[in-house]
């Protein structure tokens, strides 16, 4: 696997960006998590696993592709990370 890294140092902030994940949701028929970008102002939303975003505000078109890069090439560690969220034990908190 190549070495993926998002440079957002460009930006005015610091150029960290902020990360979650959604627990496994069902759409269609079709199981997804939703993988959510933000910091400095910006936010983009994409959807695993078909790692695309599928909003952004404040990301240049360059950037957005490298979020889906990183989403494609990290697919297996975000859906480990959505499986295991637990939506009932997480809003009980």
């Amino acid at each position: 696997m190549e070495d993926f890294s998002v440079d957002f140092s460009k930006k005015k902030d610091d150029g960290a960006l902020d990360m979650s994940v959604s627990a496994i949701c069902e759409k269609d028929g079709k199981r997804l998590a939703y993988v959510t970008f933000s910091g400095g102002g910006r936010k983009a939303e994409g959807e695993i696993p078909k790692c695309v975003i599928n909003s952004s505000e404040g990301f240049t078109a360059g950037e957005v592709q490298q979020l889906e890069a990183y989403m494609k090439q990290n697919l297996d560690m975000l859906r480990n990370m959505a499986a295991g969220i637990n939506p009932l034990k997480a809003f009980m908190k």
